[in-house]
């Protein structure tokens, strides 16, 4: 008597390769992204530290804040947002994410400050954290099968 089969059979893959971050593609380039993200607000942190030349501050802006003030929490920011990005890349952690949600949000906030200091770069780190907020509270998805 052949045996009836109510349709495929799925082995759950429980090995820690099956859980690496690595498998969902838009955690890693989230990860990536703060990364790179963090590295060049910590670069801005220590041109405006120096009092480079490559900022202008516009006289008629509401937020007015000191170049030097905004470089150290730029500097600070970026900084944490590259060890942030680093655990997510390594780990994949929930918190990695969360802490990752938080960290990008305040670094948006902190480029839109930024504005009257360099605006065009101010848009672009948005544009970039903003999609970095939505790789890492989108998750990722499960197979349909697992």
């Amino acid at each position: 008597m052949a045996s009836a089969s109510n349709g495929p059979s799925v082995a759950r893959d429980t090995t820690p390769a099956a859980r690496h971050p690595f498998r969902y593609g838009w955690t890693t380039f989230a990860a990536v992204l703060m990364i790179f993200g963090g590295a060049m607000a910590t670069f801005e942190g220590i041109a405006a530290i120096t009092r480079d030349i490559v900022f202008v501050a516009t006289d008629n802006y509401v937020y007015r804040f000191s170049l030097v003030g905004w470089g150290w929490i730029h500097l600070i920011l970026g900084i944490v947002i590259v060890l942030a990005g680093c655990a997510l890349l390594i780990s994949g952690a929930t918190w990695a994410r969360v802490v990752g949600i938080v960290l990008v949000g305040l670094g948006a906030l902190a480029h839109f400050l930024w504005l009257p200091f360099y605006p065009f770069w101010s848009i672009v780190l948005i544009a970039i954290d903003v999609f970095i907020l939505w790789a890492l509270c989108a998750g990722p998805q499960q197979d349909e099968w697992t």
